[in-house]
């Protein structure tokens, strides 16, 4: 079963926590790497000792040179990219595989509340029903994990533990010889399925919704039993799985000899002494990877029998026991309804702590304590120092230069009503309106010639909104004043859909 030290890790501590896991050895990385550690040790010594003790005075000059070599071009070998990344799909695949591993508690919820009855036919729909489900995730499980396939080797063993009867076997045992070449952990979903189908034809389920959400969980059930299949039969591609195997290996075939001490090396160095009686980072490199490799090893397949793989014997019993707890002893069962603690004050002001010092403050919003107004003086102040900035000495006429120009501009009203003398339009409106509310429009936004010195840019920025406002307020005026309007061509129609007034309609035939 999986090992988890989570109650251990609950709570920070000036001492890491993790400190004390380093002492465990169930499903420790010294009980996966510690054989290779030996072996490894063992060949680094037995090399030493030839360099040592055993080699003559050319062999050593020789052996010397293979050490530089592989000293110096070990590192070509990308293995932290390779077994990181390899490591990190075998993750994800071994957490998808557990959240793909279906449970029957929603299917079962769904079958107590939906067939109604007491009786001994209504029970029985409801149980059998359950047990169909639990047979098919049995059938799954025999055939992914050596666990579950040690438990139940035959028909005959489901059949001791109850989820299979004998009339059952026999049809499932005639399909295999029918079609032997496809596995049947389907037939006990359409079983289920089946008498959800006459349960509603005697009118133990009231509604056809409630078949329906039945069948599709029970369909749900089915496609995660086929998904655990699908990733037993198609693992990590194998060139993948070699290129990393292949990788470590070959590294530490190297280090081996690379990682060997020398009295005398090309590069004219001191020997180091420290390696001449221990290998220490040696060790401790290989392992960390070897460690690495391990663990995408044990967690590659979490059906097995490692002691990190998923316990689905344990699951089989769960399920079936919890099936029929919830469709057969607690159904359409429930505690006696009573008034709750807060039935006259509706809601409560706060729950009870065991202790009140543990009892905290609601959580605080992140702009909680953010003053507005503080920030916004900082930025009038980074604006106006911009604007002052540029308002020297220097470039003042440069500037007054500006807003005459931007104030001697004609208005934007101005230069459509110029456009819509100089170029011809099917889309005209009333002269005398348009032309009010353009004599309107340049009284209130031309300003005096003397005034303009003293503007600044915000004044300039409010005063360009207001004249915009003011433009569309009396264009608006200007289309509700007439409600059809021709161009002079006869080309197109405006219209307005509202119902006008008569006075209106006679104000447009009396111009």
């Amino acid at each position: 079963m999986t090992v988890t030290y989570t109650a251990n890790v609950n709570t920070s501590k000036v001492i890491s926590n993790f400190l004390k896991l380093l002492f465990r050895w169930r499903g420790s990385i010294y009980k996966l790497v510690w054989i290779d550690l030996v072996i490894f040790f063992g060949l680094y010594c037995l090399v030493a000792l030839s360099y040592r003790a055993l080699m003559t005075e050319n062999a050593q000059k020789v052996f010397e040179g293979i050490v530089y070599y592989c000293s110096t071009h070990g590192n070509l070998l990308p293995l932290s990219f390779v077994l990181g990344f390899y490591v990190s799909i075998v993750m994800v695949r071994w957490w998808q595989q557990y959240t793909t591993i279906p449970w029957p508690d929603s299917i079962a919820i769904l079958v107590s509340s939906s067939i109604q009855g007491f009786d001994d036919r209504a029970r029985a729909m409801r149980r059998t029903i359950l047990r169909y489900v639990c047979l098919c995730q049995v059938i799954v499980f025999t055939m992914i994990s050596p666990n579950v396939k040690k438990r139940f080797p035959t028909y005959s063993q489901i059949i001791e533990s109850g989820l299979l009867l004998e009339n059952e076997k026999a049809i499932i045992e005639n399909l295999d010889v029918a079609f032997p070449h496809y596995p049947k952990h389907w037939m006990p979903i359409v079983w289920a399925a089946s008498i959800v189908m006459r349960a509603r034809k005697e009118n133990k389920i009231r509604d056809d919704y409630a078949v329906k959400t039945i069948i599709d969980e029970l369909n749900k059930f089915r496609g995660y039993c086929g998904f655990l299949l699908y990733y037993d039969w198609v693992s990590v591609p194998l060139v993948y799985t070699q290129v990393v195997t292949l990788a470590t290996y070959t590294f530490f075939l190297f280090s081996v000899i690379g990682q060997q001490w020398t009295q005398v090396r090309e590069t004219g160095s001191e020997p180091n002494r420290v390696v001449q009686w221990f290998p220490f980072l040696t060790i401790l490199q290989f392992f960390f990877y070897m460690g690495w490799l391990k663990v995408a090893e044990s967690l590659i397949n979490p059906f097995g029998e490692d002691d990190d793989d998923f316990e689905l014997n344990w699951m089989i019993d769960r399920n079936l026991t919890v099936s029929y707890l919830i469709v057969d002893e607690m159904h359409q069962e429930h505690p006696e309804l009573v008034k709750d603690q807060y039935w006259d004050e509706v809601f409560p002001n706060e729950l009870p702590y065991a202790e009140d010092a543990k009892r905290t403050g609601p959580p605080e919003a992140s702009t909680a304590k953010l003053d507005y107004n503080k920030v916004n003086s900082s930025d009038q102040k980074v604006q106006r120092f911009y604007i002052s900035r540029d308002s020297t000495t220097t470039n003042r006429s440069g500037r007054d230069n500006f807003l005459n120009h931007i104030l001697d501009r004609q208005s934007t009203s101005a230069s459509f009503a110029d456009y819509q003398h100089q170029m011809p339009s099917r889309l005209t409106f009333n002269e005398p309106t348009l032309a009010d509310s353009e004599e309107e429009i340049t009284c209130l936004r031309r300003p005096s010639r003397s005034g303009s010195a003293s503007l600044n840019f915000d004044e300039l920025i409010e005063q360009r909104h207001q004249e915009r406002r003011e433009r569309m307020r009396h264009r608006f005026l200007n289309m509700r004043s007439t409600h059809t309007r021709t161009g002079p061509s006869g080309g197109y129609t405006v219209t307005v859909l509202r119902a006008p007034s008569e006075d209106a309609l006679g104000e447009e035939e009396n111009p």
